[in-house]
């Protein structure tokens, strides 16, 4: 069984030493569903939310978690990020918001973790801007979908399953 890489010799939690790996362009994407009632959805798609606009505010969420990853998530590195992106699709059948996220910079660690974050956040983001509406909202599959780059290889996640 492989070693888990943020354990020390003793068994310690333990940030990973990354200063010798090679700078090498890395990239992630992840993605989140928030399902929820055709009358909420409706009103944030025809702009008609008493929040206002709902998807503008849960994109700025998202960005700025993948930006904060290093803060909420013990034994992240902080990453100089060149890219973020968050996009939402609402899909009507069924019901729910497809949240999906992209993070990429050059650099000696992945962005996985960012882009995790930044799809968590912007799905609990569009839920409390509705839960005045709705509060039977369901987060569901966040999940990575891809990732690119360092020493571990490539990954795609397989739509099998």
């Amino acid at each position: 069984m492989k070693q888990l890489s943020h354990l020390n010799h003793a068994g310690e939690a333990n940030m990973v030493d990354v200063s010798d790996k090679a700078l090498t362009s890395r990239h992630a994407r992840a993605e989140a569903y928030l399902s929820l009632d055709k009358l909420t959805l409706q009103l944030i798609t025809e702009g008609k939310h008493p929040k206002g606009d709902v998807f503008a505010v849960a994109r700025i969420a998202g960005i700025q978690a993948a930006k904060k990853t290093w803060d909420l998530i013990p034994l992240c590195h902080p990453l100089m990020l060149t890219k973020v992106e968050v996009l939402l699709t609402p899909q009507w059948d069924p019901c729910r918001i497809h949240i999906q996220t992209f993070c990429k910079l050059s650099g000696q660690t992945g962005v996985e973790m960012e882009a995790l974050t930044a799809a968590s956040v912007t799905a609990l983001t569009l839920y409390d801007m509705c839960k005045a509406v709705q509060k039977d909202m369901v987060i569901e599959c966040i999940r990575l979908v891809e990732k690119q780059g360092g020493k571990s290889g490539d990954y795609q996640r397989s739509w099998d399953d």
